[in-house]
């Protein structure tokens, strides 16, 4: 092919060189682009078996650049949002249960540091947390433990 418009393989392989991404999410992106003379699915499926398309590392991907900043309930969003199976996202937020509550804290040291000196701060503080996904018992227990330690 010389120069001219993509093939829907060349704009996947474009895409795919940017970041991971679900075969939903290609197929989202991909089909305003299919000619009549190509098939998406065929497409998606060759690159699946080629290894360049991988639930498993769109869900690491995910997982790494999300982890430090975010909760589990904005994670799973996000992973539902690339349209990967409920089993994969349901197993992805399982990994993140065990490290919330430390993960929730640092998230909150680097956005205030302090504790809240007032109601109105500390319920700043709680909604911030809870906007990034943490819950609101995960937030209570992160804002209780600041109180408590005199740093």
């Amino acid at each position: 092919m010389g120069p001219g418009p993509l093939s829907l393989r060349g704009r996947a392989l474009r895409l795919l060189s940017q970041r991971e991404h679900a075969r939903a999410e290609l197929q989202r992106k991909l089909a305003p682009h299919a000619r009549a003379d190509e098939d998406l699915n065929a497409v998606l499926d060759a690159l699946e078996a080629q290894g360049f398309i991988s639930q498993e590392r769109s869900v690491e991907s995910v997982l790494q650049r999300r982890a430090g900043r975010m909760g589990a309930a904005r994670i799973r969003q996000e992973l539902q949002a690339k349209g990967l199976p409920p089993e994969a996202v349901q197993q992805a937020v399982a990994q993140l249960q065990g490290s919330e509550l430390e993960r929730a804290g640092a998230v909150w040291r680097r956005k205030f540091g302090a504790p809240a000196t007032d109601a109105q701060s500390r319920a700043k503080q709680m909604r911030f947390l809870m906007a990034r996904g943490f819950s609101g018992d995960v937030a209570r227990r992160v804002l209780r433990d600041a109180g408590t330690q005199e740093e």
